[in-house]
């Protein structure tokens, strides 16, 4: 069976794309072999930033022979009938076959299809690839109507079998494909032809290129580990930065250079940023003292004198940045040294949205929510709410206004600059966090608040002015300030009402927004704004939490119908508590007594309710022993005592694991009662009293979630 090696060579390939094209090539061209009846054993795609390549091992010689048959109308059926089914077939009336069909006689249409050679399918696969190749941006050059992310200069594309190696006959635009590629630009520019994928990979490392991008990657990483490693220094680690640099070469040499002892000063984030964004450096720490020391740059290609010249270029334009750097960082502590009031003064005139006012006005809003948390976090008040109003005030700060990354990061060095306390700086660093599923949750109590109060004043603000996600759009990000929230709540355990925590802010927001006056809008006073409730929103906003903690604890295979339960359940706004309460259900449900238990309870559930709409009457008013008729009867009495002498206690402490564990010890004494008791007994008072008895076993079972929601 043949192998296929394709390559698509071009001008540089943005970085950021090529591992999407990569994704695109394997799946566009794999896809459409595999629909054109070829087969294959694997495929593997890889990128410089000059050539997407792919191969693909074991495909097979051609596509199978096909025979189809097609049922048509009956022999005695409308011409029109007919000649529209010979129209779809391409066949004439003497190709057809006449069978008999029941009643009548059917022409049938037997269409063979011959199989295709590899080539003839691959050339066809190809060129339809490359003419629609998914780019995020394309071009057209010269006068074709090709495009591609940048201009594409040739087309390897052969396959590989004992015997050689056969090019595919393909023409796109006037590009021929052909057996030969290119090496590097600069260290080995000349064409060469290649036989095989193994001999298409040792001609490019002779010819200065490394194909694989994993390659070049840990190239750099073990050349910038262990040289730094060997001066007492270490990487500072960046796993998206090492991505893009490698590629961005073909040939990788790693270089290290010093920082000018000028700018050592500088916060080491403002020195890792503006490396790594204008420079695609790596930062090199000193561990003893935390500061950034040296650089890292990777060059494309080798130096007659190691790299000196190009090290030496490199840390003139460094320098020049970090001037840049240096200038910003030295106004601003000027101004953090005043206490900042130039900045809180300037975000009066910052719009924030242009239906809830300005920063300085969010930031009150902030501040006030922020006070009312501390005592949910612990916190201090007084410095919880001064924690709240100087976070954000590095947005003003020039160096913010340069790398707006660094927000929070520069409000903790100028806050600390301003001789504030360490929990109110470290409080400016954390406000924004967490952004994300897997980034650091603030614990300090200060940060807590502030982080909370942030998070759910951009969500209860844009839940007033009716702006939510729909869809896959989200513009404010709300969606992940609605994780942030579930978040901090969880990972710091705190306790607290949230829908009573929305409504007051949402109400705030809501009074933000400014007087409409137009012939379109009526005037929206002070009075109305005060006047309109804020619950509905709240509560809608809410649902939109539950909706993202959903998605949280999916991760932790908590089923969606679990937490349903648990919503179900009274003070479903406590997050720490809903989700202690779902662990706790989730953990009994994976038991077999567990999952018996809920056959037992819907059994006995659809029982009551079917008798309940039958009769006209509620089955609540208690069942009594003595009308028990049999041992398993009565053990259902003892078991339902027992069982609700430890959940109604177990529930008062939240102790939701032991009041799991008495609800499943019901499951054999409801299985037996079932098994041996026919509850619609002729005995109509022996029938009301069972009937009870199931109702009570929905009340204690009631107490730890709605068990009618679990699907199965």
């Amino acid at each position: 069976m043949p192998d296929l090696l394709i390559e698509l060579f071009s001008e540089e390939i943005p970085a950021r794309m090529q591992a999407r094209a990569r994704e695109d090539l394997k799946k566009l061209v794999t896809d459409g072999l595999v629909e054109a009846g070829l087969t294959y054993a694997s495929a593997g795609a890889f990128s410089t930033p000059r050539r997407l390549c792919l191969t693909i091992e074991g495909l097979s010689a051609e596509s199978p022979a096909l025979r189809e048959e097609r049922k048509g109308p009956r022999t005695d059926a409308p011409g029109p009938a007919i000649e529209g089914f010979l129209r779809s077939t391409g066949l004439t009336l003497d190709q057809l076959v006449v069978r008999d069909d029941k009643k009548a006689q059917v022409y049938y249409a037997v269409v063979e299809k011959p199989g295709r050679k590899a080539p003839a399918i691959i050339a066809d696969v190809l060129e339809k690839t490359i003419r629609t190749f998914p780019w995020p941006k394309s071009m057209r050059w010269g006068s074709g109507n090709l495009r591609w992310v940048r201009p594409l200069h040739s087309i390897l594309c052969i396959l590989t079998t004992e015997a050689g190696a056969e090019v595919v006959d393909l023409n796109v635009d006037g590009i021929v494909a052909g057996n030969s590629t290119q090496g590097h630009r600069f260290l080995a520019p000349g064409r060469f032809g290649v036989q095989s994928f193994d001999d298409y990979l040792a001609k490019l490392r002779a010819a200065k290129v490394i194909l694989d991008q994993a390659e070049r990657a840990e190239i750099i990483r073990n050349y910038a580990t262990q040289t730094a490693f060997a001066q007492g220094l270490e990487v500072v680690e960046d796993a998206g930065l090492l991505t893009e640099i490698a590629g961005l070469v073909e040939w990788p040499v790693p270089l290290m250079g010093p920082i000018a002892e000028e700018f050592l000063g500088l916060p080491p984030e403002v020195l890792q940023t503006s490396m790594k964004e204008h420079q695609k450096f790596f930062s090199i720490r000193n561990p003893a003292t935390g500061r950034i020391e040296k650089f890292l740059t990777v060059a494309n290609t080798e130096a007659a004198d190691n790299g000196a010249t190009i090290l030496a270029g490199n840390g003139k334009v460094l320098a020049a940045r970090l001037s840049d750097a240096r200038f910003f960082w030295d106004n601003d502590l000027r101004v953090a040294n005043e206490g900042m009031t130039l900045w809180a003064e300037g975000l009066k005139s910052v719009t924030f949205h242009n239906k809830l006012g300005s920063q300085a006005g969010r930031i009150d809003r902030i501040a006030l929510l922020a006070r009312e948390l501390s005592a949910v976090t612990a916190a201090d008040a007084a410095l919880t709410e001064r924690a709240a109003r100087l976070a954000k005030l590095d947005l003003r700060s020039a160096m913010v206004g340069e790398f707006p990354e660094l927000q929070g990061t520069m409000g903790r060095y100028y806050a600390l600059a301003a001789g504030e306390d360490q929990a109110l700086a470290d409080a400016a660093r954390d406000h924004y966090s967490p952004l994300g599923p897997t980034d650091t949750v603030p614990t300090a109590p200060v940060s807590v608040a502030v982080a909370l109060a942030d998070k759910l004043d951009t969500l209860t603000g844009f839940w007033a002015i009716d702006e939510k996600p729909t869809g896959s759009k989200d513009p404010f990000a709300l969606r992940r300030a609605a994780l942030g929230v579930i978040r901090l709540i969880l990972t710091n355990d705190l306790r607290l009402n949230l829908l009573q925590t929305l409504v007051e802010p949402v109400r705030r927001n809501r009074a933000a927004m400014p007087v409409v006056t137009s012939d379109e809008a009526p005037s929206l006073s002070s009075d109305r704004v005060e006047a309109e409730c804020a619950l509905t929103p709240a509560t809608d906003l809410l649902g939109f939490i539950h909706d993202r903690l959903k998605v949280f604890l999916k991760d932790e295979g908590i089923r969606h119908d679990v937490i349903d339960a648990c919503l179900a359940m009274p003070g479903n706004d406590d997050i720490t508590l809903l989700v202690k309460r779902a662990r706790a259900l989730s953990a009994m449900l994976s038991t077999e007594d567990g999952t018996n238990l809920i056959q037992g309870f819907k059994r006995a559930n659809n029982i009551l309710t079917q008798a309940e709409a039958k009769d006209g009457v509620e089955y609540s008013f208690g069942p009594d022993i003595k009308f028990a008729e049999g041992d398993e009867e009565k053990a259902l009495f003892t078991a339902l005592d027992q069982a609700e002498a430890s959940i109604t206690p177990a529930m008062r402490t939240e102790d939701f694991a032991a009041a799991m564990a008495a609800m499943a010890a019901l499951r054999a004494p409801i299985d037996a009662f079932f098994t041996a008791v026919q509850v619609n007994s002729d005995n109509q008072l022996v029938r009301r009293n069972r009937l009870n008895l199931l109702h009570r076993i929905r009340t204690i079972c009631g107490q730890v979630a709605d068990l009618s929601r679990i699907d199965g």
